[in-house]
């Protein structure tokens, strides 16, 4: 039986990269009480199939709900983009028609649009986000008129998760990305950072890219989409507690994960260990 007080919105990323979309949230919305879940120990999801990630997210759904979430944000470009409709539409009905899950990749759709000026978007993300197609089927949906571009860029996360993101030698696997994409459509003139673990590597983006190329960053838009929600839906934002505090949780171990996490967060993070049923 489902927790049915009130309880905390639940954030889920396979690891760290959700912590910069929880981050912009907690900043927006600091009143209300987020539960953070990391699942660090199967990370990462981007080459994953799409029914081991499927798998893995709903697991993660399930146990946010159990701990006493409503509402769940998958801050994960994968898991929104390989689990998130299965799971609104075949899940939810059975597991508590009243709890939802929300994911990244729409928010960033609905806005692209009013920062291009040339039509052409390029999105940057993991093998699985990029393979899925995930953003050119959602920005086509709301914005036909674009024409979209995709690049993997597998090298990403370990640099960051490795703590490598602001050395010299990331700017080898930054740059050769970045020119491949603007190889497959010079048109460009914006770009989509659609993993979590890329605003970490923004700087060095920057560098290698034109000034005229805007870049788009997920945590904001999220943020805002979430607000908009919670303003809209006064059920649901009843039963979301609102006392500020943060909790945070790993499938890995947690010292390692507080040690990152504080980078991602900019302050102190104090994890606890969890395991998932099937994990």
């Amino acid at each position: 039986m489902l927790p049915t007080v009130a309880g905390p919105i639940g954030i889920f990323d396979s690891g760290y990269g959700g912590l910069t979309v929880l981050s912009a949230i907690k900043s927006l919305l600091p009143q209300y009480d987020y539960l953070y879940l990391g699942d660090n120990a199967r990370a990462p999801y981007g080459s994953r199939s799409f029914d081991t990630v499927y798998q893995f997210t709903q697991e993660a759904v399930e146990w946010l709900f159990n701990s006493g979430c409503h509402l769940v944000i998958l801050a994960c470009n994968t898991a929104s983009a390989k689990a998130l409709r299965t799971i609104q539409q075949r899940d939810l009905p059975t597991i508590d028609p009243e709890r939802r899950v929300l994911g990244v990749i729409r928010p960033t759709s609905e806005q692209v649009a009013e920062m291009t000026s040339s039509g052409h978007i390029g999105v940057l993300g993991t093998e699985g986000t990029i393979q899925s197609r995930s953003y050119e089927i959602e920005i086509n949906k709301l914005h036909p008129h674009l024409t979209i571009s995709g690049e993997a860029c597998p090298m990403w996360v370990p640099l960051v998760e490795n703590r490598e993101h602001d050395k010299p030698r990331a700017d080898y696997f930054v740059r050769q990305h970045l020119e491949q994409l603007m190889a497959k459509d010079p048109l460009i003139d914006t770009i989509i950072l659609g993993c979590t673990h890329y605003p970490l590597l923004l700087d060095k983006i920057m560098q290698h890219l034109p000034a005229d190329i805007k870049v788009l960053t997920q945590g904001s838009y999220v943020a805002e989409s979430l607000k908009d929600y919670l303003s809209r839906h006064k059920e649901m934002d009843a039963k979301c507690t609102k006392g500020g505090m943060v909790r945070y949780y790993t499938t890995d171990d947690s010292d390692k994960f507080n040690q990152l996490a504080s980078i991602f967060m900019r302050e102190r993070v104090d994890a606890r260990q969890i395991k998932l049923e099937k994990l």
